[in-house]
């Protein structure tokens, strides 16, 4: 994957697999520590410890449609070439956690991507799923909730393309912001 948004929704299509109805997003980036996290939380159905030691491995994966499952994998190699790591904490009924961080400066990293784009394509595409995306630059934060986005829209559907354009650019815009402060 060319760059971190492309891993993101690979997780977040995990954590929909996984029947989740809230889905969070937190990117923090960490100047002083030289430090990027990237967490997807979820409450879907959460797995059992064996299955999450079987995440490592390429040839399991829970989808009946293929027999590969690169996506977590590649993270960890990414993360883990970067100078960071890969946790991930599951519970069965309850959720799971994935947290990636990575060496913010290390040249191995990729880039970020358009996270924007890439987190409102899931919104877009999952419009009955509520979404929460958090970044944070140091000690200022972004915080965006589509629970309250359906709200202000009363009744008009979250994936509207002029909305999608819209809350697209409103994301980039609140998170250019939040690099300029630092």
């Amino acid at each position: 994957m060319n760059d971190l948004s492309m891993h993101i929704i690979d997780i977040i299509q995990n954590s929909l697999r996984a029947g989740a109805t809230l889905i969070k997003v937190i990117i923090e980036e960490n100047h002083d520590d030289d430090l990027l996290v990237i967490t997807v939380e979820d409450n879907g159905c959460g797995m059992s410890s064996e299955q999450v030691t079987k995440l490592n491995d390429p040839f399991f994966t829970s989808r009946t449609t293929r027999r590969v499952g690169m996506g977590v994998p590649l993270l960890k190699q990414t993360a883990e070439q970067s100078g960071g790591e890969l946790e991930i904490k599951s519970e069965p009924g309850i959720g799971t956690t994935v947290k990636a961080s990575f060496g913010y400066s290390h040249i191995d990293r990729p880039p970020l991507g358009d996270v924007a784009n890439a987190f409102m394509l899931m919104v877009s595409a999952n419009p009955e799923i509520d979404f929460i995306l958090r970044y944070v630059v140091g000690n200022a934060d972004y915080l965006f909730n589509t629970v309250e986005i359906k709200r202000v829209l009363e009744g008009i559907p979250v994936n509207e393309p002029s909305v999608i354009r819209a809350l697209t650019e409103m994301i980039r815009e609140n998170i250019e912001d939040l690099k300029k402060k630092k």
